[in-house]
């Protein structure tokens, strides 16, 4: 009997953690509470990309490990669940195989996007231990574009990451942001991407949306040209079905003037630099620092006429702006979306 009342206590206690654990994301879903974190997790980039306008590699204060744990703790409470590492270039973090085993064990479902250069075998088997999602940055398979793109000459160490990643046992996606540069040779992209086993996202360079789009004349297309890009792509079956192609499908719908369903950023999603201030999303300005306010506190400063202008101009080729209401608002094309290639 003592056995048997233990396994029934233990039983009851795991069922009250649960309820603990599952609580807090039903209620952020139900009140438009944040459940997705984007993370910089590093200020500083080894790549000087055309689009991106991001404040990196200017010295800016980067919050410990410690510091960074304690936030999280405080975040998971809150009934965030979801986070994105990014950067500038995430990998350029000495301390990241660590800060991964740390929101790992505090329960977060974890998506690191790089750009590729600096993946090895010790770092993705770390990785596979907690099932990170692994987003590799690629716009090109040509080596002077991807220099033109990107600003520096790094695509055989990109490919030589994506290489490593067909081993990878877990999720593996190939980003693929389209530009005037590289619009002629995105379906290639495409098609290299499912050649590895990564299921590939498309999105359309934006300019002048915040802090994230940088004017460029090299990159910057006429939009007619570029939704019949995207439009290609749907037509030959590239995409794959779910959520990704609802996402390409989202992009010629924004390339051909029509609005888009609004945005999480502010509601389901927030963006965290490296040091702590928080904003609805990367393109827009922080409104707090969570190493000496509370999320309630920060994200009741959030300016939500400026959320609304910025969701109407922009598509987000960042799929984490927009990816949590989508599946709320479309939870069987969610399901039909694959885990691997």
């Amino acid at each position: 009997m003592a056995s048997v009342g233990g396994c029934l206590t233990g039983w009851g206690h795991n069922r009250m953690l649960v309820l603990r654990t599952l609580y807090a994301p039903v209620r952020n879903l139900v009140r438009g509470k944040p459940l997705l974190a984007v993370f910089q997790v590093c200020l500083r980039c080894n790549s000087n990309c055309g689009y991106c306008n991001l404040p990196l590699n200017q010295g800016r204060y980067e919050m410990t490990r410690d510091e960074i744990r304690r936030v999280f703790t405080g975040l998971y409470r809150e009934g965030v669940r979801v986070v994105f590492l990014q950067g500038g270039e995430p990998l350029l973090r000495r301390d990241l195989p660590e800060i991964i085993e740390d929101l790992a064990g505090l329960g977060f479902f974890i998506t690191l996007i790089t750009n590729g250069t600096k993946l090895t075998r010790p770092l993705l088997a770390g990785m596979a231990r907690h099932r990170v999602t692994i987003s590799v940055s690629l716009d090109t398979l040509d080596r002077e574009r991807y220099r033109q793109i990107r600003g520096a000459d790094q695509l055989d160490q990109v490919r030589e990451g994506i290489a490593l990643l067909r081993e990878y046992p877990h999720q593996k996606c190939l980003v693929c942001i389209v530009s005037e540069l590289n619009r002629a040779e995105v379906p290639a992209v495409v098609r290299f991407a499912t050649e590895q086993g990564m299921l590939p996202v498309v999105g359309a360079y934006h300019w002048e949306v915040g802090l994230y789009g940088k004017k460029d004349p090299a990159l910057m297309y006429e939009r007619q040209q570029a939704g019949a890009l995207f439009q290609q792509l749907l037509d030959q079956s590239l995409i794959p079905p779910g959520s990704l192609k609802r996402f390409t499908e989202d992009n010629v719908r924004w390339l051909q003037g029509q609005e888009l369903e609004p945005c999480d950023a502010g509601r389901y999603s927030i963006a965290i630099d490296a040091s702590g201030n928080v904003a609805p999303c990367l393109s827009l300005p922080s409104s707090g620092n969570l190493l000496t306010a509370s999320l309630s506190d920060i994200l009741a400063g959030f300016d939500q006429d400026t959320i609304t202008t910025c969701s109407a101009r922009s598509s987000c080729n960042r799929l984490d702006s927009r990816i949590i209401g989508s599946i709320v608002r479309h939870p069987l094309t969610a399901l039909r979306t694959p885990v691997t290639i």
